[in-house]
This record gives structure tokens, sequence and C-alpha cells, in this order.
């Protein structure tokens, strides 16, 4: 998968954190976490853009602290969808 694609899935996944998180459903937010992950694994070595990588760099920090600290709240899930939403939007610099 190129960087686009891997951006993409990310912010799928983090827009099904959100809805998850929301509905208090606690081992498909583990699920997803995982899921995630790999994919920002694989993004982490896949080429892609100076001008996306501003964008990457705080979205991994973010990233982390949304995973190593799980909360079936608003607060972490309007994280978890703000994040798909930039990433959606930012998909096309990757």
């Amino acid at each position: 998968m190129n960087a686009r694609d891997l951006t993409l899935n990310i912010a799928v996944n983090l827009g099904r954190l959100s809805r998850y998180a929301l509905d208090g459903k606690k081992q498909r937010v583990e699920q997803f976490i995982k899921d995630t992950d790999y994919y920002v694994n694989q993004l982490e070595t896949a080429p892609k853009s100076e001008k996306f990588l501003p964008t990457f760099k705080i979205f991994t920090n973010k990233f982390k602290q949304l995973k190593n600290n799980v909360k079936l709240d608003e607060i972490w899930a309007e994280d978890a969808l703000t994040w798909a939403n930039i990433l959606t939007h930012r998909a096309k610099l990757a």
C-alpha cells in the first residue's frame, strides 16, 4: 500500500475508534487500536512527501497518547475523530 492508502485506512479506523469509544465497546477499541498501529508502523517506513511529514509527526505523537491512554469517553473519542478528519484531508499530500 502507498502512503495515501495507508493514511486513509488510518483515518477510517480512527473514525471507528471514536464511535466504539462512545459506545463503550472496549474490545472493539482494542482491536482497532492494534489494526491502526499496524498501519501507522507501515506508514512510518513508506515513502511520504515532504509536505505530509509535519502532519505525520504530530499525528504519531497524538496516536501514541491515544493508544497508551484509552478512555471510553467523549474527549478521547473527539480526539480520534478529529484526527480521522485531518488525515482524510491530508491524505492527498502523503
